[in-house]
């Protein structure tokens, strides 16, 4: 399989006020990444509130995002959930609106302890859509599910044809190199922690990246990894160490799915609010976190809107 090689975002859904999908955004907000140096999305995931959505949201979004989607843009759907039978039905519809690739998250109930429990899991969602990449998304501050992702590789190595890798959203970078240079690198282990991107570059050898702040910085990161690119660390540091000042600013206003969502309206796409039972921001806080965002010169290396 190709490994992807670039960045790619996590998307918000974007609502309407009364809470129902906002379609009519999506071809925009698509253009806009792809503009900014985006290479794809990873939609109905954490930072698109994907659990909060029934299965026919998650299929109508989806459908929404590969309609939209430019030349070449790929569209990674989170098919991940409790119900395994559903997860495979929903696979199945993201190959039939022609996604690139599908993914999961591991349940939250009841909470898997076992690497083959695990590996069964994504084994049978993974057969809902044979002809696509299949991607684990390992993110313990969600699931709980605490587990060597190095025997998860070994445990599907050959069981699972279209495995293609995972989306490590995990602090441990020492996992994620020996994830990287597992069989040789046979698997695409794509980063998906923003604050660790340059070491995800120079410790792991990472070339895919998934980020929620990308949504609205997404040339800060392409500066980052152009910056490794040319060899010049100090400048690639200097620019690491300003996503750090961003996302020290969405921590105090609840992280990116809420006050990353609230940065879009601030730049001129407005996605609606969030979901029960995420507490969406006063216009107070907007407020402050705009000045926030100001005093570390946002703007300089906030995304153009198309």
């Amino acid at each position: 399989m190709n490994k992807i090689n670039g960045l790619i975002c996590a998307p918000f859904t974007a609502f309407q006020k009364n809470g129902e999908l906002n379609l009519d955004v999506i071809p925009r907000y698509a253009q806009t990444l792809a503009n900014n140096g985006i290479e794809g999305v990873f939609i109905n995931g954490s930072s698109g509130e994907g659990q909060m959505l029934t299965e026919e949201e998650r299929m109508i979004a989806a459908q929404a995002w590969c309609k939209a989607a430019p030349a070449g843009f790929k569209v990674i759907v989170h098919v991940g959930g409790n119900s395994v039978k559903a997860s495979k039905q929903l696979a199945a519809h993201a190959a039939e609106v022609g996604a690139y690739a599908t993914s999961v998250m591991g349940p939250t109930f009841p909470k898997i302890n076992r690497i083959q429990e695990l590996a069964d899991y994504c084994a049978e969602i993974a057969a809902g859509a044979p002809e696509l990449p299949f991607y684990y998304y390992h993110i313990p501050a969600f699931t709980g599910i605490h587990l060597s992702m190095l025997e998860l590789l070994k445990a599907v190595d050959g069981r699972i044809p279209n495995f293609a890798g995972i989306k490590y959203t995990f602090e441990s970078l020492f996992e994620y190199s020996l994830c990287h240079r597992y069989q040789g690198g046979k698997f695409d282990i794509l980063h998906g922690q923003d604050e660790t991107l340059l070491a995800s570059l120079a410790m792991g050898g990472a070339q895919g990246c998934i980020g929620g702040t990308f949504n609205y910085a997404a040339g800060l990161y392409v500066q980052i990894r152009d910056a490794y690119s040319k060899g010049d660390m100090v400048l690639a540091q200097k620019l690491q160490q300003k996503s750090w000042d961003l996302i020290e600013v969405i921590c105090r206003y609840r992280g990116n799915i809420v006050a990353g969502k609230q940065i879009m309206r601030l730049l001129g796409l407005d996605l609606g609010p969030n979901r029960t039972p995420f507490q969406n921001m006063t216009e107070a806080e907007f407020e402050k976190m705009s000045q926030e965002l100001s005093a570390i010169q946002f703007s300089e290396f906030a995304i153009k809107l198309a």
